[in-house]
């Protein structure tokens, strides 16, 4: 539903932001073979300060140039000069084939981060099939704080280049009392080739 303010509310998109408001359309980016897709505070239309306490970035079928690309974020406190900010996270991952022959749902502690700047991993690998893509939902909490670390949660969904469904729930902080600026979305190899990113802020 959109109420009178334009906002659209946050079950309209299910329970993922139910703890917030009312979630407030800020910016879309549509990849075309996108070596990375980057939310800038400030820059064409981007909103990622004090503004909002909680952003929520959604994915919507985006579609690797190749079979071995890890979905991964990263984030900056220089306006996208660097996306190196120091993080700690956790990983839980659940697949099932499609041949029914392999299931299961475990801790996947190879995706964590420690005390890392590396990119982090959202999601497995995606194929570059027509019919195999990743989609999903990202939310960073008070990104402005400059007392309080940043932590984030995602929750992705992506259909792996062998015929496997692949989830992954992921969690954690940027270890930084900096406030975060920028954000950015890659493929560990190759381009995201189409689909789109799409940032929230919740009142």
């Amino acid at each position: 539903t959109v109420n009178d303010r334009g906002a659209r509310a946050a079950t309209t998109f299910g329970s993922v932001a139910a703890v917030g408001g009312n979630m407030v359309f800020i910016k879309k980016l549509t990849a075309s073979s996108s070596g990375t897709l980057s939310f800038v505070d400030g820059a064409d239309s981007v909103v990622l300060d004090d503004t909002y306490k909680e952003y929520v970035f959604t994915f919507n079928n985006l579609h690797s140039s190749s079979n071995t690309g890890l979905f991964q974020v990263n984030f900056s406190v220089d306006t996208g000069s660097n996306y190196n900010v120091v993080k700690t996270s956790t990983c839980i991952q659940a697949y099932h084939l499609e041949d029914d022959s392999e299931a299961a749902l475990g801790y996947a502690g190879s995706y964590d981060l420690a005390q890392s700047a590396d990119f982090l991993t959202l999601n497995f690998v995606s194929g570059t099939d027509n019919d195999e893509s990743t989609s999903g939902v990202f939310t960073l909490f008070n990104p402005s704080s400059t007392t309080f670390v940043k932590h984030f949660i995602s929750r992705v969904q992506g259909t792996e280049g062998s015929g496997y469904s692949m989830d992954f729930s992921v969690a954690g902080y940027g270890n930084t009392t900096s406030a975060i600026d920028a954000v950015q979305f890659k493929m560990s190899t190759g381009n995201i080739d189409a689909g789109d990113i799409c940032l929230y802020g919740i009142l």
